[in-house]
């Protein structure tokens, strides 16, 4: 692990329970015409859009799913043409992600697929974005600590990223109530995607100190705070929830991914399944993989306290852990690949990209195509 390091995060990062009452005061501060994307129930944000009564908002924009390149290139035409100053993101993953995408290229000059990885050229970003707020209103994918927005590319069948340090937000304001009573599917997939995002930049082979002090306490909290959620609701695990999706964004932000992204991106844009649940059908046998793999001394004892978290919480034996950890997301209503659309000939499809994707770069170990077809056949 290496002594020195760098990091990028949000300019600002505010977090707790009651802090969404911060938003009137800052967003003046930003911008006065401005666009918020939410999700597909801004009923539940009724009292956002009540402390924004300071401000013009010019345009809202619902997001439903992951964004598309057509989707993002007509907002993008209609929020230009409005004079949007700001750009507020209110939701999920997804809508943040929507978000970042709008506030980098409503001021660009330039189209979108020409900063695209894989399917375009993959350019910095040539102008200023706006100021961007994000809200997250769920704990899962750290988005609003993130430079990067994933895209759907239908045609291309992938999701690609828009990645540059602009997309960092001038504002990531983590309010824990906002999640309060959030569907419990979504608290499973969301959730087993936040553990993910701790867990694999603990074992990156780019891991640094700054990230290993967030994932040692993460891991575990994110696991015993799921597994009471799965039980029923809880605002002392919502508050843990969101810290650990917050500490997710971070650290993969600095130390990068590894094989369960790697796999998920790929699988994703091949069966359009959700994210979050891939992540989390993935997730034991990708670490099972790993363990089996590394020749590293570091890299074991790192899988090892992994496995040995997660034989705490579920409580099982070392050897017993992962199968254990794998029953548990089948009966908390995950109960692998098969149930959520990938079938035999999404697998193969996706082992030819996995391998180089961007996510796989960090993975501890190079693992080979049929390791990796092995992963979702045991994840299926």
């Amino acid at each position: 692990m290496p002594d020195t390091f760098s990091l990028v995060t949000p300019t600002d990062i505010v977090f707790g329970r009651g802090q969404i009452a911060q938003l009137s005061d800052r967003v003046t501060r930003l911008g006065k015409r401005v666009l918020i994307v939410h999700g597909r129930h801004p009923d539940r944000l009724a009292r956002v859009f009540e402390s924004l009564n300071a401000v013009d908002i010019v345009q809202t924009m619902s997001v439903h799913k992951e964004p598309d390149l057509q989707t993002l290139n007509a907002a993008i035409r209609q929020g230009k043409a409005l004079g949007v100053d700001l750009v507020i993101g209110i939701g999920g993953g997804s809508v943040m992600d929507s978000a970042k995408v709008l506030a980098a290229m409503l001021s660009s000059q330039t189209e979108l697929m020409s900063h695209l990885e894989v399917v375009g050229e993959g350019l910095p970003l040539s102008t200023q974005r706006l100021p961007l707020i994000l809200i997250p209103t769920t704990s899962g994918t750290g988005a609003e600590a993130t430079r990067n927005a994933v895209i759907d590319i239908p045609e291309a069948q992938r999701k690609v990223s828009l990645r540059d340090n602009q997309l960092l937000p001038d504002l990531a304001l983590i309010d824990p109530a906002l999640t309060d009573h959030c569907p419990r599917g979504v608290t499973l997939h969301s959730g087993l995607d936040a553990i993910t995002q701790v867990i694999e930049p603990y074992l990156s082979s780019r891991s640094n100190l700054f990230t290993d002090m967030l994932c040692k306490e993460a891991i575990p909290k994110g696991l015993a705070a799921l597994k009471q959620l799965m039980d029923g609701e809880s605002e002392e695990a919502r508050d843990a929830m969101a810290q650990v999706s917050l500490f997710g964004g971070l650290a993969l932000a600095n130390s990068g991914l590894g094989v369960v992204h790697g796999i998920a991106g790929p699988l994703g844009g091949l069966s359009g399944a959700p994210h979050g649940a891939l992540c989390g059908a993935l997730l034991p046998a990708g670490i099972a993989a790993n363990r089996d793999s590394v020749v590293e001394a570091e890299h074991k004892a790192r899988i090892d306290r992994v496995v040995g978290w997660i034989a705490d919480i579920f409580e099982a034996s070392a050897d017993q852990a992962l199968p254990r950890f794998r029953e548990w997301i089948c009966q908390s209503g995950l109960p692998g690949l098969a149930s959520i659309g990938v079938t035999e000939e999404h697998i193969i499809a996706a082992s030819q990209s996995a391998a180089s994707s961007s996510s796989m770069k960090a993975n501890p170990v190079v693992l080979p195509r049929p390791t990796i077809e092995n992963i979702m056949r045991e994840s299926f």
